[in-house]
């Protein structure tokens, strides 16, 4: 399987992270599709949304750290960590800095007596963080691909 390794760059772990994130960001155009019925390409390459392709990229690099090398290594204690870091920044201070764009962008709705789109030429973007679930369901996929890739590749 050494030219699957090759294939993106030149290192298995990295490249089941980059594959956990672009199958996320694929899901993403799907459940736009189905939810809202319209296709958005925006989606393929914007941050927020289901699910997570932050979380589906380090739990990916976490898990086939895990599968390649044992959960009581060093590189899988470090991986965690950074997950963990990853994650809680994705639903928390993401999270309420999109939560702080809904209200900004009411207010600008709402400014009767400024012109909002005289000081602000676009609405601020709403969907930077995620919800847990959406964190969750990406770490899911993330673990997914990451320990069934690493099984896979290393057959």
């Amino acid at each position: 399987m050494k030219n699957v390794v090759d294939f993106l760059t030149g290192n298995l772990i990295l490249n089941l992270a980059i594959m956990a994130w672009a199958a996320a960001q694929i899901l993403k155009l799907i459940v736009v599709l189905i939810t809202e019925r319209r296709w958005d390409w925006q989606h393929i390459l914007s941050s927020g949304g289901m699910p997570s392709s932050h979380s589906a990229f380090v739990c990916a690099m976490t898990a086939s750290i895990a599968y390649l090398y044992g959960w009581g290594s060093p590189l899988f204690a470090i991986s965690a960590g950074v997950a963990l870091v990853v994650m809680y920044d994705a639903f928390n201070v993401r999270r309420e800095t999109g939560e702080q764009a809904k209200i900004l962008n009411y207010m600008m709705e709402h400014w009767t007596q400024m012109k909002p789109e005289e000081l602000f030429d676009k609405a601020l973007k709403e969907l930077i963080g995620h919800t847990p679930l959406q964190v969750f369901m990406g770490a899911l996929l993330g673990i997914a691909v990451g320990w069934g890739g690493g099984w896979f590749f290393t057959q």
